[in-house]
């Protein structure tokens, strides 16, 4: 096989199946399956014996580095398969006290009592992420990465204080540990 010049090579491991149609990508492994459609990037994908080929159509410097998104998309969505995502995150207040309710069937997350605010604050749970609230921490799980990251973001997000000091305003719930598995 002749190498390309931007070719990215990816390992499949034992357990994982990859299927590809056309530039829709679909990995099936221990903990569930996920699909993207990356035929939007001028890229090839070749399967070989437990190695996925992507190479960029043309080697010009922007596709080999999409043919890099590309390649880190399917490594990411083989890791979620397998492993999966955890982010945590922990609640922090100076005087009033946090309350936070997880809703997986909403797909929301209300966090109650925020600075002594009357009405609750709103966080959307984005994809198949499970939220798991435990005394001051919160665990975010799933398999797919975006999805893990976008719902930990968005719980972070909801308890930002707009307009005070940051410094001397430290009440919010913050990320404080990424990790591989369940």
């Amino acid at each position: 096989m002749i190498e390309t010049l931007g070719e990215r090579s990816i390992a499949v491991p034992q357990g994982v199946e990859v299927q590809l149609e056309g530039g829709r990508v679909k990995v099936n492994g221990p903990k569930g399956s996920l699909s993207e459609d990356l035929s939007h990037l001028p890229v090839n994908f070749e399967l070989t014996k437990g190695q996925l080929v992507v190479s960029p159509r043309w080697p010009t410097k922007r596709s080999i580095a999409k043919a890099g998104t590309a390649a880190a998309h399917v490594k990411n969505m083989i890791q979620g398969v397998t492993e999966g995502y955890t982010y945590k995150l922990k609640i922090t207040y100076a005087h009033f006290p946090v309350t936070v309710k997880a809703f997986d069937k909403e797909g929301k997350v209300l966090i109650e009592n925020f600075v002594g605010e009357k009405t609750p604050r709103v966080a959307r749970i984005v994809g198949d992420a499970k939220v798991k609230v435990s005394g001051e921490d919160i665990l975010v799980q799933g398999t797919r990465l975006e999805d893990v990251s976008q719902t930990a973001s968005n719980i972070e997000s909801a308890t930002k204080i707009k307009e005070k000091d940051q410094r001397v305003f430290l009440d919010g719930i913050y990320i404080y540990e990424k990790s591989r598995g369940i």
